[in-house]
């Protein structure tokens, strides 16, 4: 039986990648209002860890479970609840972030019209690029537009790789203040990143993968 209240959680999860194992016998549950900060080297498995989290990839053994339920059994309902952002962006270059965020709402299965839209935007500093082609937006400026769909997805769970890269001083603030506002809120988020963050006052947990960080 599922469980009402929000939850993730892996049983027995190992990873290998090709003849080698990457890690194994990971256990860990997340609840509402909870961060996990996933650290580890290069290639030790933090985005494959991830992977497994999304759906997008299957653990050589083990299990991913979502209000208690095996993500096979429950991956429309997840994928609902879930807002991933990879390495890639995941933007049209040829679209405006505007558009962007709706066309990603209409795939997702949710209506969001051009305010709400604008709204977001503007949320995250990006009130002068609405109109403009992304093509024609730094990197920084299209990860913003990516990291706005965030809050339009209304997605309890936020699951980011190197959420940080491309962002500036500026941004980076922007980004720690929208995760302790989320995970204030009852939200969950599990991220990766080489990069200094601040979320003090938050509810976060650390989960090494693999060897010391080399």
């Amino acid at each position: 039986m599922s469980e009402s209240v929000a939850t993730l959680s892996v049983h027995d999860l190992r990873c290998t990648r090709g003849d080698r194992e990457l890690f194994s016998d990971m256990n860990f549950t997340l609840h509402g209002g909870e961060a996990l900060l996933i650290q580890g080297g290069n290639g030790q498995g933090k985005t494959s860890l991830l992977r497994l989290l999304t759906g997008l990839a299957q653990p050589a053994y083990g299990e991913v479970r979502w209000r208690g339920e095996k993500l096979a059994r429950t991956s429309e309902t997840y994928h609902r609840e879930m807002a991933y952002i990879g390495h890639l962006n995941g933007i049209k270059d040829d679209l405006t972030p505007i558009e962007n965020l709706r066309l990603a709402a209409q795939l997702a299965g949710r209506t969001l019209d051009e305010a709400q839209a604008e709204e977001k935007l503007c949320q995250l500093g990006l009130g002068r690029c609405l109109d403009l082609p992304c093509r024609v937006l730094s990197f920084g400026q299209r990860r913003r537009v990516a990291l706005s769909n965030l809050l339009c997805s209304n997605a309890p769970l936020w699951i980011l790789d190197e959420p940080l890269t491309g962002l500036d001083v500026h941004g980076v603030a922007l980004l720690e203040n929208l995760l302790k506002s989320h995970v204030d809120q009852g939200g969950m988020a599990v991220l990766t990143t080489h990069q200094p963050l601040s979320l003090e006052g938050a509810n976060i947990h650390a989960l090494r993968v693999g060897g010391p960080a080399q």
